[in-house]
């Protein structure tokens, strides 16, 4: 089980890049040049988006009680892939992209815990507040739709003004599509028509315990109470404070 960035001993000098396949001719091609590109089922996982959108939903930071279980997604996303000794089984492959600070501290261990896991790990440096890892992740989705039969797309992230557009595109070409995110922060795929959604704490085993949030697209018959995330005097002092400049 990884719960927690200290998960694992840590070596990061022995990492590859995961290998890119020569381009093809799109995620429906079934051959290039005579030569037939395998199936396969992708997953990517949008970490710092995961990880922010986690401590909204829950109103705080995240414990090793409410981080994701990778061990049990990768067994359902494996799982979902079919028996992998039929004649058209796909490949499988799970990428996590991250952005590391100067000072990595406990994700090496995080790391090398994914990487034990199956995972194949993309690490960028963020040295600016901006620094994002979009692009590498919209990036490797292409390549791979080249590179082999993209049959299923996985793609955990609730960031909708970045993945939205191609993903329903991919849809559109013939592959399947499913987005994994927080209800509260994925209208794009919950509205979409072409994206499949599923809630992550619906993914079996996904967390060790219940999250502490109550699901508007889930609620009891008899209503549910929403407590405040923040002190409503702490809140006024800040705004207080705010507006008088």
């Amino acid at each position: 089980m990884l719960d927690s960035p200290d998960a694992a001993p840590a070596n990061l000098t022995d990492t590859a890049p995961v290998d890119d396949a020569e381009p093809g001719t799109g995620p429906g091609a079934a051959a290039v040049d005579g030569r037939p590109r395998p199936p396969l089922d992708l997953l990517i996982w949008d970490a710092p988006n995961i990880d922010m959108t986690l401590s909204t939903v829950i109103g705080a930071r995240p414990t090793a009680a409410s981080r994701p279980r990778f061990d049990a997604i990768a067994a359902w996303f494996v799982e979902a892939a079919g028996d992998p000794s039929l004649p058209d089984a796909p490949d499988v492959e799970a990428c996590v992209f991250a952005n590391i600070p100067p000072v990595p501290g406990p994700l090496q261990r995080w790391v090398e815990a994914l990487r034990g896991f199956g995972f194949a790990v993309f690490a960028r440096p963020k040295s600016q507040p901006d620094d994002d890892i979009d692009q590498d992740m919209l990036d490797h989705i292409d390549v791979r739709a080249h590179s082999h039969r993209l049959r299923r797309l996985v793609v955990f992230s609730g960031d909708g003004r970045n993945f939205a557009e191609p993903l329903e595109e991919l849809v559109r070409q013939g592959t399947e599509v499913v987005v994994v995110a927080f209800s509260e922060v994925a209208g794009y795929a919950i509205s979409s028509e072409l994206l499949q959604f599923i809630d992550i704490e619906d993914v079996p085993g996904a967390f060790v315990e219940p999250l502490d949030r109550v699901r508007l697209d889930a609620l009891p018959p008899d209503g549910a109470w929403l407590r405040p995330t923040r002190s409503l005097r702490d809140f006024v002092s800040s705004f207080t404070a705010r507006r008088n400049g």
